[in-house]
């Protein structure tokens, strides 16, 4: 996997006959093959339990796969050393449900905090930060706790947090699961504005009927950790 993470001779995320079974004998998937392109939007849908998630942790390789290959870029992730793998995880932009916001930071400063931790500058800090804030939609609120946002905005936080990097994937597992149907609507439309039209490889697990539907984009649907469907500018 090259230091850029560029998908120049194939598939950007590609699974090659992929099955998970928990320690405790659980499968969460099983020979699941998919090849997702650069500059893709995809949704991964499906039942709670059927290995969407599963899926999303194999890329970012918080899980490793029982067979198979997950490729990234065309580079294994699974023979990834570990010292490499925060690269990859850099390149790789993440939100979930719960948000995972710093309780007592700020916005600015959970935002800052994953440039921090790889050791940018408070120059670039003090420039990238705001321009994120804006891409989101949150420009006047840097001041704020998380407990002092609604539940959209703390998504819209953690949306600026992974484009923090200007990663080249960007992956939500069940990004609008806690949010009222209006608010999820405008999230997923913020993925699509500000994350999609940059060319970025969007994966998205969700089991929002209405949502998928009302997108037009490519579904892989998966039942009991198998695809049973891929199609195009489907619905749900």
């Amino acid at each position: 996997m090259d230091d850029e993470m560029t998908a120049r001779d194939g598939p950007m995320v590609e699974f090659e006959h992929v099955s998970m079974v928990y320690p405790e004998g659980t499968e969460a998937l099983d020979d699941v093959t998919v090849a997702i392109d650069e500059g893709e939007f995809v949704f991964i849908v499906g039942p709670t339990g059927e290995g969407k998630s599963t899926l999303i942790k194999l890329i970012y390789r918080e899980l490793l796969p029982t067979m198979g290959r997950v490729l990234v870029a065309g580079g294994d992730v699974a023979a990834l050393p570990l010292r490499k793998v925060p690269y990859l995880r850099r390149r790789i932009g993440v939100v979930f449900q719960d948000f995972r916001l710093l309780p007592h930071q700020t916005v600015f400063q959970n935002v800052a905090f994953a440039l921090r931790v790889v050791g940018e500058g408070g120059r670039k800090i003090r420039r990238r930060v705001p321009e994120l804030l804006e891409q989101v939609g949150l420009a006047q609120r840097p001041d704020a706790l998380p407990s002092q946002l609604s539940g959209g905005e703390q998504q819209r936080v953690s949306i600026a947090r992974a484009l923090a990097h200007e990663p080249p994937i960007f992956l939500a597992d069940e990004p609008t699961g806690n949010l009222d149907p209006d608010t999820s609507w405008e999230i997923m439309q913020l993925i699509a504005r500000v994350i999609a039209e940059r060319g970025t490889t969007v994966i998205v697990a969700t089991h929002d009927k209405l949502m998928v539907d009302a997108m037009h984009t490519r579904v892989i649907e998966l039942s009991n950790g198998r695809v049973v469907r891929d199609a195009p500018e489907a619905g749900y």
